[in-house]
């Protein structure tokens, strides 16, 4: 097997649309979300916007990118701390393996301490065996069970 090259972990660009776009798509479809070019450009245009709280993370080898990260601010009340929520993380299944994944959640704990925010959290789901190996040995399991709520509708 040939050395692949090393990843360049960076912020997304303007010029990553396409390929941005296409793992976005495959980040919605491995979690079984309906297909919608509306929610896709919706998500894009908030991270362009200099002035939205969300931001991307791109892994990008020889090959172009790979691997996608969204995370933002988030406001922890209860220890008076900001911490770092990643939201979105997604490898393309033909790069997965390759240090990818790994490699934007050690570039989010950099940011973390760069920035002194409090930690660097994720949920994830409970089948998603592959992601929570990588997880388990970069992070801390939480005893916290998440729950959504719908909105009231007046």
């Amino acid at each position: 097997m040939a050395p692949t090259a090393p990843l360049i972990i960076r912020p997304l660009a303007a010029a990553d649309e396409a390929s941005w776009r296409e793992l976005f798509r495959g980040y919605r479809e491995f979690y079984r979300l309906p297909e919608s070019e509306e929610v896709v450009s919706r998500v894009w245009g908030w991270l362009m916007d200099p002035g939205h709280e969300c931001r991307a993370l791109v892994a990008e080898g020889e090959g172009g990118i790979v691997a996608i990260g969204h995370h933002r601010p988030f406001s922890r009340p209860s220890t008076g701390t900001v911490g770092i929520w990643l939201d979105d993380l997604f490898t393309d299944p033909a790069a997965r393996g390759r240090g990818a994944a790994r490699a934007i959640l050690a570039r989010l704990a950099e940011i973390a301490g760069a920035e002194s925010r409090s930690m660097v959290r994720w949920i994830t789901a409970e089948d998603n065996a592959r992601a929570r190996a990588l997880y388990d040995q970069v992070a801390t399991r939480t005893h916290w069970v998440t729950y959504d709520a719908a909105p009231a509708h007046i």
